[in-house]
């Protein structure tokens, strides 16, 4: 965040999802700014979160049709997301970005990064193994 001069509105977004570890949505972040700013508006948050993205403070998520998800981790890494409750969790996967090579060769896509999704069941909605 150096030299980067946040609103008040754009800075509690920016604590929001800096303090959660669970990926929240739009929907998510404007419920817990609310707390902390009760005049926020949901245009604002998402103006926040574009802006927040822009300046590379935050990565957007997307999976398809279902709402966007924000991570405040900024280093590369990837995930694993549950088919049945959407639980999205973190996952340390180096090896994914060895793959990017022969991806872009066959693609014939330039390539500018890789991420690894894991789409399964979760171990609270699959019960003990």
């Amino acid at each position: 965040m150096k030299g980067t001069k946040l609103t008040p509105q754009r800075e509690a977004v920016y604590e929001v999802i800096r303090e959660r570890a669970d990926h929240p949505t739009a929907s998510d972040i404007f419920e817990a700014a609310r707390k902390r700013l009760p005049g926020i508006s949901y245009a604002t948050v998402y103006n926040s979160l574009r802006y927040l993205k822009e300046a590379g403070l935050v990565h957007e998520i997307s999976f398809g049709d279902s709402a966007s998800r924000y991570d405040g981790v900024m280093e590369r890494h990837d995930h694993a997301i549950c088919n049945q409750c959407g639980k999205l969790v973190d996952l340390d996967m180096p090896e994914a970005a060895k793959l990017m090579p022969a991806a872009a060769q066959k693609s014939r896509f330039r390539p500018q990064s890789v991420h690894f999704t894991l789409r399964g069941v979760c171990p609270d909605c699959c019960g003990p193994q």
